[in-house]
């Protein structure tokens, strides 16, 4: 048994998208940012501070989303997807993995003062410009660094499932119009099947209610 605590659109993405691209299916157990389920003893036992994702797998529970994927590369390596010590894209691979965390971050900070915040609360312009101008930056770099058709030369890897999930989530705050290459290197990604098929799973996404959410002025 498989089993996947998953938020919808949310980084257990990435890891539903890597199962789909091993051509595994796994038993889903859906939440929802912000309700009690999310503090409830199953996933505490499984996440202990209550994250997902959390996938139950191989007698075992691993959580975050970047462990997830390296322990699917590690344990199931026919499928390709990891890259082994002195691999020559071994470097490169560890170094995606901890920029997409970087990455993911700022977009977590730009979610809490746009989404989550409720009157009389009010999100800092300030606070909220510079995360926006830093995630552009990460953007700006990306774009520099993919030179073939995924993020590694050697091919597709867990590398491209933790980098795409910011992708889908950053043009809510960064347009990714300056970034042709990057633009090209998501759209390629979203032609996956196995991407296809974990967003026919989750659905439309309703996380973000808007196309695009502007830094809010000071006034």
């Amino acid at each position: 048994m498989i089993r996947l605590h998953h938020v919808p659109w949310g980084r257990s993405f990435r890891v539903l998208w890597l199962l789909q691209e091993m051509g595994i299916t796994p038993e889903i157990e859906r939440y929802q940012i912000g309700t009690k389920k999310m503090r409830q003893p199953g996933l505490m036992k499984s996440s202990p501070a209550g994250r997902i994702p959390a996938l139950e797998i191989d007698g075992i529970t691993v959580f975050e989303s970047a462990a997830i994927l390296q322990y699917l590369c590690e344990s199931r390596p026919q499928h390709g997807f990891g890259r082994a010590p002195g691999h020559a894209d071994r470097v490169a691979y560890l170094e995606a993995m901890g920029f997409a965390e970087t990455m993911a971050s700022l977009i977590e900070q730009l979610n809490l003062n746009h989404l989550f915040l409720r009157p009389p609360a009010k999100p800092s312009p300030t606070v909220v410009k510079l995360n926006t101008l830093r995630l552009g930056d990460t953007l700006r770099a990306l774009d520099g660094m993919i030179a073939g058709e995924y993020f590694l030369p050697s091919g597709f890897s867990a590398a491209d499932t933790m980098l795409g999930f910011n992708l889908f989530a950053a043009p809510y705050y960064a347009k990714l119009d300056p970034w042709p290459n990057l633009q090209s290197y998501w759209d390629r990604l979203q032609a996956r099947p196995a991407f296809q098929g974990a967003a026919a799973i989750d659905g439309p996404q309703n996380f973000y209610g808007k196309d695009f959410y502007e830094v809010p002025s000071d006034g």
